[in-house]
């Protein structure tokens, strides 16, 4: 049985389009981007990774460290603007990590304080 909902009601559940391109904020209301690419894990279906864009750099953050707010259509990343930019990062034109490395996708995790989606 399908029942009618108010059209305004967020499910969690958006395209991909939806998502690149949103301006990424953290809690203290500071812009910290925007979403320029989605990683996900082709073997799993998890939605991995967002590459973050700022300041001229690109930033790998793990897809469990983001908050969605619905209603602002932003993506709330509880960092302040100088951890992000201590992070490790990568030009858009220069050489992307290796995704699938879990060495790599472990320390990425760890710096934001996130669980590793492989340990679902």
């Amino acid at each position: 049985m399908v029942t009618s909902r108010k059209p305004q009601e967020k499910y969690g559940v958006v395209s991909v389009t939806t998502i690149k391109g949103e301006s990424v904020i953290n809690r203290e209301d500071e812009k910290l981007g925007k979403i320029d690419e989605l990683m996900i894990d082709a073997n799993s279906g998890h939605l991995a990774y967002a590459v973050l864009s700022f300041s001229g750099n690109h930033y790998a953050v793990p897809w469990s460290a983001f908050e969605f707010a619905n209603t602002e259509k932003k993506l709330i990343l509880n960092v302040d603007q100088e951890k992000l930019k201590a992070a490790p990062g990568f030009e858009k034109n220069g050489p992307w990590p290796d995704f699938a490395d879990r060495a790599w996708g472990d320390e990425i995790h760890k710096y934001y304080s996130s669980r590793p989606y492989w340990g679902d």
